[in-house]
């Protein structure tokens, strides 16, 4: 079996520098005999790569990173879901299901099987098609004036719902601590896709197909928290469970305004996902929220209720460095006047130094953020006594793609998008628009408008049959062929890659693997994620905590596979979740089921 244990002397000496660093041994030999927990923290690193992994801890040995590594379980060939956008990728983790037992696909999607938001509709008539759309249009508050200069548009609300700030005018972000999740008042029901069955808006807890890690949690009288970049992953509350199955649930809304500490934005006027400084500003609200959490508080802090059984959160700042070609990355000051300015931009992504692909300064800083609040959140662990009774899994939603520059092409989908729709209405003067949704970041799905078999081969045909013009990482034009694509997937064949029926309705009905570096933006962008290269899939896992074996494994797992070893690492069975039953989905290697309930 491709696996093998850590040398005895190699942890020794792990834990003696951990020491000399003021980090605690979470596993340590005299609380791993321990068979159970009765916490796990499961933390995301959204697009952070095994291979980033492999570059931080041989450059840092004795980061917060390497000492998990080395006492815990470490997996080096973990994979997300496929498609490996945010939303399937967070579904991933907490249902141990892809998307055909999800049915997530995206978090900005399409089902032949509802209709519009806000469409009218007759109770059980059949379906006319709609878009499922779960992201931040789906916020209360979605359309906030650009406190720098009104006339640029609109952000949503860092509070989503203005529970917090009157109006969604934001002039004390600390104050976002104090934000709570209320089913029925933080989300708007009118972005809702509507169920053709009953003429309601279905919630997006409603909306999934398999019940959740929180659910099961929460039913066996455990308390539940976690903490993300959008409100609407309330979605992770899962079917059936009205959105209050996670007792805590604290997610500012990072798509809006990014505001330094002082109330004042930030220069560069954006959000906090385009701006690596503001990103670990936004981050390390999440970051107290855990640590409040630890303490045995809200994520508040406020208020006393004991540490969730399961909580954790995701990380963006990872991501954002990836992603953005320059940016500062560093928030300065107060001065003695109470102003903020930022460092200067620098390079994003990576870069070739002495011919080996590394992370370039804004990711570079990026990864040693992280691992400075992982050592916070480890020291919390320790200090207050939860070291034997918690398990800690790092691991990531997605990846992304390309890592090497030099390998990035930008294509604009709108204009293929457009021929396409006119080369069919030339035969079809009837329907004009053919391809009616779909996003396509380095992946391509298509959804139509007929979904015959026949009108699906079209789509394949043009994208195959046609050339597409981009932009090198230098934005010289660049020519592509296959319209960027390196497989398509049409029809028949997409319900059978994604293990659906034909009739499913949810799968995309063309579905395409991008020839590697193909990004479909702007050429404002050095990577994306949704895809399904290398780049996009293979991802961190790491598991340590009492009772973890100090291990290296090799063998290929998934990220479904973090939701069975949680509920089994807190001694619960793993097959009160769907997909586990339905998708087979194991515990991770070396971590038998506590129970035998595989």
């Amino acid at each position: 079996m491709p696996r093998y244990t850590r040398p005895a002397l190699v942890g020794l000496a792990t834990a003696t520098a951990a020491a000399l660093c003021g980090l605690p041994v979470v596993n340590a030999s005299a609380e791993a005999h321990a068979s159970t927990s009765k916490h796990v923290l499961l933390i995301s690193i959204d697009g952070m790569h095994q291979s980033d992994l492999d570059w931080y801890i041989a450059n840092h040995p004795g980061s917060t990173l390497a000492r998990l590594t080395h006492t815990g379980s470490e997996y080096t060939n973990a994979e997300t879901s496929n498609p490996s956008d945010s939303d399937p990728g967070g579904t991933a983790l907490m249902t141990g299901g892809n998307p055909r037992t999800t049915g997530v696909y995206y978090d900005v999607e399409y089902s032949h099987k509802t209709d519009e938001p806000g469409a009218t509709c007759t109770p059980g008539r059949p379906a006319t098609g709609g878009d499922v759309i779960y992201d931040s249009p789906d916020d209360a508050l979605a359309s906030v004036p650009d406190f720098v200069n009104p006339t640029n548009g609109t952000f949503p609300s860092f509070d989503e719902n203005g529970s917090v700030f009157p109006q969604g005018v934001d002039k004390n972000p600390a104050a976002i601590m104090s934000l709570k999740f209320n089913p029925k008042t933080s989300l708007n029901p009118k972005t809702f896709p509507v169920d053709p069955k009953t003429c309601k808006p279905i919630t997006p807890w409603d909306y999934l197909g398999d019940n959740t890690i929180f659910q099961v949690i929460h039913n066996a009288g455990l308390r539940t928290a976690w903490s993300d970049k959008h409100e609407v992953y309330a979605s992770f509350n899962g079917p059936g469970s009205n959105g209050q199955s996670i007792d805590d649930l604290f997610s500012p809304e990072i798509d809006s305004q990014a505001v330094m500490p002082n109330g004042v934005p930030y220069p560069q006027d954006d959000d906090w996902a385009h701006i690596d400084a503001a990103t670990k500003q936004y981050d390390g609200y999440k970051v107290q929220a855990v640590l409040n959490e630890i303490g045995g508080r809200d994520h508040s802090g406020k208020t006393r209720v004991g540490t969730p059984a399961i909580f954790g959160m995701n990380f963006q700042t990872v991501s954002v460095a990836q992603k953005i070609r320059s940016t500062p990355t560093t928030l300065i000051g107060p001065d003695a006047h109470g102003n903020y300015t930022t460092s200067a931009p620098e390079a994003g992504g990576y870069q070739w130094v002495h011919g080996k692909l590394v992370p370039g300064p804004v990711l570079s800083s990026a990864l040693d953020y992280v691992n400075a609040q992982l050592g916070r959140m480890v020291r919390a662990i320790h200090k207050d006594g939860l070291a034997g009774s918690t398990t800690i899994i790092v691991t990531a939603k997605h990846g992304q793609s390309p890592q090497d520059p030099n390998k990035l092409v930008t294509v604009q989908d709108g204009p293929i998008i457009s021929a396409i729709n006119a080369a069919w209405a030339k035969t079809h003067p009837s329907n004009k628009s053919l391809i009616v949704a779909g996003t396509d970041d380095d992946l391509w799905q298509s959804y139509l408008s007929d979904n015959s078999q026949a009108a699906c081969d079209f789509v394949k045909r043009y994208l195959w049959d046609h050339t597409a013009q981009g932009y090198d990482v230098n934005k010289k034009p660049v020519t592509v062929a296959h319209s960027g694509l390196a497989q398509i997937w049409a029809g028949a064949a997409a319900a059978h890659f994604f293990g659906v029926s034909v009739n499913n309705g949810h799968n995309p009905d063309v579905f395409g693997e991008v020839q590697e570096g193909i990004v479909y933006s702007k050429p404002t962008k050095l990577a994306e994620h949704g895809g399904m290269n290398t780049g996009d899939r293979n991802v961190l896992m790491i598991v340590d905590g009492p009772g973890i074996p100090a291990q290296v494994e090799s063998a290929s797992v998934e990220t479904t596979q973090v939701a069975p070893t949680i509920l089994s690492v807190l001694g619960l069975n793993p097959r009160a979740l769907t997909a586990v039953k339905v998708e087979h989905t194991q515990v991770l290697p070396g971590l038998a089921a506590r129970r035998g309930d595989q």
